[in-house]
């Protein structure tokens, strides 16, 4: 899959630099899954090579961050949620578990989007929740641009660094999300056990207290 995409995105970047940058990370937060792993460190490397600045790889990547999920802010607020509330019950789905994602993003958004703007994969979709969830648009912008500035940065000073050594570095990408996966994962099913458990341990009292 890496390869995929390599073969396919280098080429564009090599040719149209930071308009190829801000074009596929928009299209990367719009919820097209486009490995920013591969387009940010790439820029890093082109200003290696002197060919575009730094700077101006991680404003591009971050800009074009912002205004795609932006725009699945968008259809998360003014169509998934008109979507989820007529259809939502037929994908079990309830108003119920809207109010509880209104609630969520209500209380916790901030972080909720400052530290998935740095994780593989969900990074991608988080504005779609968030838009359901009616989170403040002003903050999602504000921590949408926090969360997207150290990880860029961080990328882009990667491929800067370690772009000679291209192959290698996207080994370590491919491992780290395969960690990161990994360790998600675990963690869902542990906390469904938990509530699972909890569910059942619920259950014992009531049905005792109705026996005679």
């Amino acid at each position: 899959m890496i390869e995929f995409f390599t073969d396919r995105l280098i080429p564009l970047l090599q040719e149209y630099g930071l308009l190829a940058i801000f074009i596929t990370m928009a299209l990367e937060s719009a919820c097209i899954l486009i490995p920013s792993e591969i387009v940010v460190p790439y820029g890093g490397v082109l200003a290696a090579l002197g060919h575009v600045r730094l700077w101006q790889v991680v404003v591009v990547a971050v800009t074009a961050n912002l205004v795609g999920s932006l725009v699945a802010y968008a259809v998360g607020r003014y169509g998934g949620r008109a979507f989820i509330e007529r259809y939502g019950r037929y994908i079990l789905i309830s108003h119920h578990h809207l109010d509880k994602a209104d609630e969520w993003f209500s209380r916790r958004g901030e972080l909720t989007v400052f530290l998935t703007r740095m994780m593989p994969g969900i990074r991608t979709f988080i504005s779609v929740p968030a838009g359901i969830g009616r989170m403040g648009i002003w903050k999602f912008a504000l921590y949408s641009v926090l969360g997207a500035v150290p990880w860029n940065l961080a990328l882009a000073l990667l491929g800067w660094y370690f772009g000679s050594n291209w192959g290698r570095l996207q080994g370590y990408f491919h491992q780290y999300n395969l960690w990161f996966f990994g360790v998600l994962v675990a963690v869902v099913m542990v906390l469904v056990a938990l509530r699972v458990a909890r569910r059942r341990r619920q259950q014992v009292p009531s049905e005792a207290s109705e026996e005679p």
